[in-house]
């Protein structure tokens, strides 16, 4: 554990609630878990929360996860745990058991992480969960994503909001500088691990955490940008979808044909995002690629079959309306089911500004 400096001002109650406010209303006595790892970040996240929740009458757990990648990661996860307790938090350690893997071990590690903590949530019937993703997360994730040619979804960075079957997801510190996290810990005379998996530049991350700057917050404007978008977006499927079969989206191809090829991007990603399940929309060029065979006009190849094929675990195919005869086109989920994600997820928005956009 370590002290450092930081020439920047902590995160005082007052400032706190006003982040928390964000994603009212709450029930009448809150019951939050708060993601901590032993850094400074979450650490800073659980001390918040716990001071806003005693106020509002409610509880607050720390979820500790221990990946067991590193010697000695029990043994933090203990002291963690205990230096939590001397404030009167309750905390539980949460394991990652099993054979690891070779490769892909980051993905693997986030996967299980937010497993075990779906689970916990689930099990405790704890209703949010807190996250300690602040600005210069959220600079670093979009800088990865723009790497990788996201497309704008993607670009608009980690949702200040996710709305899971288990749980909601709340990300309070996305507009929040490091810098403040830490002089909130600094201020209160709190000490925390740092994991030497941030700079290790074996991983992705920590290379670009290496090369920015430090974040900044984007204007205001810029949020209110994208909620604008998103209201176009709505108004599109409103145009275009249908709803007339359970666990799957009839796209009107006509009206599908009608939008922007912008538009026809973006709400063909949502829907087979919806109807599949899956955590990330598909690539861009897959999704572009799909969207010229959505507009086509070839029903059926010169084998006489119907053009069906499948996107990102949705099988799409184009089938006439019983009674118009209108064609459209069946979005479905490839096994048959779905993970019950809904169609406009809350984690296509970003939190920052004044006011939070995905409560416009």
């Amino acid at each position: 554990m370590q002290l450092t400096s930081a020439n920047a001002a902590c995160i005082d109650g007052d400032t706190f609630a006003g982040l928390m406010a964000r994603f009212e209303p709450f029930e009448s006595r809150p019951v939050l878990g708060v993601a901590v790892s032993g850094g400074r970040d979450s650490l800073a996240l659980m001390l918040l929360a716990h001071d806003w929740v005693a106020i509002h009458g409610g509880r607050a757990v720390a979820l500790i996860v221990d990946h067991g990648l590193r010697s000695g990661s029990d043994h933090e996860a203990a002291v963690t745990r205990d230096l939590l307790g001397g404030f009167g938090i309750e905390a539980s350690v949460l394991r990652w058991s099993g054979p690891k893997p070779q490769s892909g071990l980051q993905a693997a590690a986030r996967a299980a992480r937010y497993r075990l903590l779906y689970r916990e949530c689930r099990q405790r019937g704890i209703l949010h969960l807190l996250l300690a993703h602040h600005a210069d997360d959220q600079a670093e994730t979009v800088a990865m994503r723009a790497a990788h040619l996201s497309g704008p979804d993607g670009l608009a960075g980690m949702a200040a909001l996710v709305e899971r079957p288990e749980v909601r997801m709340l990300r309070p510190f996305l507009a929040v500088p490091r810098a403040r996290l830490t002089a909130t810990l600094q201020a209160r005379g709190v000490r925390w691990f740092d994991d030497p998996s941030n700079v290790d530049l074996r991983f992705e991350r920590a290379r670009l955490r290496a090369a920015l700057p430090t974040a900044t917050v984007a204007p205001a404007g810029a949020y209110h940008d994208r909620a604008a978008g998103e209201r176009r977006l709505a108004r599109a499927a409103v145009e275009t979808l249908e709803f007339d079969q359970p666990g799957k989206v009839a796209l009107d191809r006509t009206a599908f044909c009608r939008l922007g090829a912008d538009l026809q991007e973006r709400l063909l990603s949502r829907v087979v995002l919806a109807v599949g399940g899956r955590d990330h929309p598909p690539r861009r060029d897959r999704v572009g690629r799909a969207v010229g065979r959505l507009a086509a006009s070839v029903t059926r190849g010169r084998s006489g079959k119907r053009q069906d094929f499948t996107l990102s675990a949705c099988r799409l195919a184009l089938r006439q309306a019983p009674a118009s005869r209108r064609l459209r086109w069946i979005v479905s989920p490839e096994s048959g089911r779905n993970g019950h994600q809904p169609l406009v997820p809350a984690e296509f928005f970003a939190c920052g500004g004044p006011v939070a956009p995905h409560l416009d």
